[in-house]
């Protein structure tokens, strides 16, 4: 049991610290309907047309250190891309153990 656990850690490690760099910068579907109607510029920014995108705001956390998929403060983009999915990864996996740990540690109730 033990080597399994570790075995998939590591390939979620793999998964996220190298392939995730790889991921598309396109937009998904949702972001592609909320987009619809709209005209842009060569920067990709709205001049015109009506969409829901017009109406996006930054989300509260969008100054935390690991906003937009990436690692603030590291120039490297797939540094910081990486960086970023190895901590979800590892916090993920330190989540979910101790959650883990604690439930199998109550005593069953009889019944």
């Amino acid at each position: 049991m033990k080597k399994f656990l570790i075995g998939g850690l590591l390939v979620a490690l793999l998964l996220a610290g190298v392939v995730s760099s790889f991921a598309s910068g396109s937009p998904d579907g949702l972001d592609h309907a909320a987009r619809e109607g709209c005209t842009f510029n060569a920067d990709d920014e709205i001049t015109g047309g009506t969409c829901m995108a017009q109406q996006e705001q930054d989300h509260q956390l969008a100054g935390s250190p690991l906003a937009d998929y990436a690692l603030r403060g590291i120039d490297n983009e797939y540094l910081a891309t990486g960086l970023s999915g190895v901590i979800g990864v590892l916090v993920t996996f330190a989540i979910g153990g101790g959650l883990f740990w604690v439930l199998r540690r109550r005593p069953r109730a009889d019944g």
